[in-house]
């Protein structure tokens, strides 16, 4: 059976960090279950660059090269919303279901905080691949 993958967005405040993160890693792990998608209510420049190079010494990917920050007005209309942990300022999108991963910002933090921050949404990741479609049915 050929079904419609859902689409999955990662939103903060941003679009530079946490969020561009989880997109990079989903990508990778979970493509084969859900379209991954970040946005932010604001963008940067550029992403992150010590959220960059954890992602590229992990997981082979660079994000300069396949991720730029996105307001949610730039991405199509999704089934999920993950919220980073942007506490009030947190970007509403309609969809069909919605979380909030409450992680703490990495930015100015050494990289050992990169690290954990990039091992967390690796699990968060995987536990929403085996749960996208209890969670949308």
């Amino acid at each position: 059976m050929n079904r419609k993958k859902p689409k999955v967005a990662f939103v903060c405040v941003h679009n530079s960090c946490r969020s561009q993160m989880a997109e990079a890693i989903s990508k990778q792990l979970a493509s084969d279950e859900y379209e991954a998608y970040s946005a932010g209510t604001e963008t940067k420049p550029q992403i992150n660059q010590d959220a960059v190079g954890i992602i590229k010494e992990f997981y082979g990917i660079d994000m300069n090269e396949t991720q730029h920050s996105k307001l949610t007005s730039d991405i199509p209309e999704v089934d999920v919303v993950i919220t980073m942990g942007c506490n009030v300022n947190c970007p509403l999108l309609p969809c069909k279901y919605r979380e909030d991963w409450g992680l703490d910002d990495p930015t100015g933090k050494g990289k050992e905080e990169f690290i954990r921050t990039a091992e967390i949404i690796e699990k968060k990741v995987m536990t929403l691949k085996e749960r996208i479609d209890d969670i949308l049915h």
